[in-house]
């Protein structure tokens, strides 16, 4: 038994691992390429392409159906059971959604290209851009779809050799084509990345299941329930971009559009950061907990498993962020940015509460109940821009990270009660004791960002953060064979 639980966490971290140090590279890969759109296109370069990206990700989000979260519950279902017919048979049910999803991607730009050229430029006819972003659309739909395949059947490692090779084609294919073409290679470069990404994806997923043409209105019929899970996520996603665009409007309106950027630059390093731990959930996390369930004893220890493993990874790496972010921001941004610092800092509290939720808030999805899902995401989006309000009147930006712990520290109180009583969710007492150490830890760190300067400052944080970083090391150590597995690499390495 011992042994089975030390392959379990072996396997959580062994994963949120990898897909961190996936999400990582493709960071530093994505500085490159926007490092290059700043010197080959300029600032209004970088612009058009953001507004493009934007245009392509809002199709999408409209478009694509949720078959990315729909259609992973029964398939990995499917998948553990070894139903290999019926398994096949709801394959056949997502490529065709996807097929239709890719369609519906490609007629609505088509649709909406005048109506977003008359509104977004007051220059020029763009008509023609934003329609050929519907190609785009339309290949990442089959590419979601054929990704959600492998997501279910565990092919984790094609899953981020995938990640990275759209990573590395975004770079190798975008930076010729600005090179010659300058801005007028925005549109091409994307339809080209799209295209690499989707064949790669159908590559892969095509050989461990080959495409079968047989189509009927039962295929269409049995795709229903997975499409409504799906479009409660996809409304989900509506709903939070409809309130990121309150709070951006409402700092505009009431203070400026610096005040924009430094609420858009301290909310991204934080969430991007943490991210890299975060990135596992979905690719990983989510199909082993739709397997299971059905079983109340078996959610509960995987999903106590990830959040254990999920925080002592993070922990030490939001006290190492609290540390460095004086010296972060100037670097990746420029000195006019520092007053986003402090700001920052508390809002790295949030990810101690958003670590602790997200494992558990997955439960309402792994169980198909898609407008419990749609409940609990918006009242975290209704508290997060009522606490942004608040906070930025009362105290600037400075506020409005207090708002972001606020929003979390309720999105955390809501989602454990409601996983309580509906799926009889409970913790352990490790998690509770990994949350008030680290936590602790993660306090005293902020305190003294607030409290000391100088050596004081840098001895203190550096300090916390070894200690922070020991403790989660020693607890995995004692939960995996993370210690001898080490051993056995150095030791070829040494002897190599």
């Amino acid at each position: 038994m011992k042994e089975k639980s030390a392959e379990d966490y072996g396997h959580v971290l062994k994963y949120t691992g990898i897909f961190g140090g996936v999400q990582g590279l493709i960071i530093l890969i994505g500085l490159v390429r926007n490092k290059a759109m700043a010197v080959l296109l300029g600032a209004g370069g970088i612009g058009f392409n953001a507004l493009l990206v934007s245009v392509q990700n809002f199709a999408s989000q409209c478009t694509n159906l949720g078959i990315s979260f729909g259609a992973v519950p029964k398939l990995s279902e499917l998948y553990e059971q070894g139903q290999r017919q019926q398994l096949r048979y709801y394959l056949q049910v997502v490529r065709l959604w996807s097929l239709i999803a890719a369609v519906l991607g490609f007629t609505f730009c088509l649709a909406i290209s005048p109506l977003l050229n008359n509104v977004t430029f007051t220059w020029g006819n763009h008509t023609l851009h934003y329609a050929m972003l519907g190609v785009a659309v339309a290949m990442s739909a089959i590419s979601a779809g054929e990704f959600v395949v492998l997501k279910s059947a565990r092919q984790l490692g094609t899953l981020a050799r995938l990640q990275i090779l759209t990573a590395i084609a975004s770079v190798v294919l975008s930076v010729p084509l600005f090179y010659y073409w300058g801005q007028s290679g925005i549109v091409p470069s994307i339809i080209l990345v799209s295209g690499c990404s989707m064949l790669a994806t159908v590559c892969y997923s095509y050989r461990r299941y080959p495409l079968q043409l047989r189509f009927s209105k039962r295929h269409l019929r049995d795709g229903l329930s997975m499409i409504w899970l799906g479009l409660s996520f996809v409304l989900a996603a509506a709903i939070g971009s409809a309130s990121e665009m309150i709070i951006r409007s409402y700092l505009n309106v009431e203070g400026s559009l610096g005040d924009v950027g430094l609420y858009n630059t301290g909310y991204m390093i934080t969430i991007t950061y943490a991210g890299m731990v975060f990135s596992a959930m979905e690719t990983d996390y989510f199909p082993r907990l739709s397997a299971v369930s059905k079983d109340v004893a078996a959610t509960n220890e995987t999903v106590n498993r990830q959040m254990e493993v999920s925080l002592l990874l993070l922990s030490p790496m939001l006290v190492g962020l609290l540390m460095m972010l004086p010296v972060l921001i100037p670097i990746l941004f420029s000195r006019d940015f520092m007053a986003v610092v402090e700001m920052a800092q508390i809002a790295v509290l949030a990810m101690y509460f958003k670590v602790m939720t997200m494992p558990v808030a997955y439960i309402t999805l792994a169980r198909s109940r898609s407008l419990s899902y749609l409940f609990l995401e918006t009242v975290y989006f209704a508290v997060l821009a009522i606490s942004i309000v608040v906070g930025y009147r009362w105290w600037g930006v400075r506020g409005t990270g207090l708002a972001i712990v606020v929003a979390h520290m309720a999105e955390w109180a809501v989602v454990w009660s409601y996983a309580y009583w509906q799926y009889k969710y409970r913790s352990t007492r490790m998690v509770a004791r990994y949350v008030i150490i680290q936590m602790a830890i993660g306090i005293m760190a902020f305190c003294t960002s607030l409290l000391a300067e100088g050596w004081v400052y840098w001895t203190s944080e550096a300090a916390l953060t070894i200690v922070s970083t020991a403790y989660s090391i020693q607890v995995l150590r004692s939960k995996t064979h993370l210690w001898q597995s080490l051993r056995r690499r150095f030791g070829s390495l040494l002897n190599s």
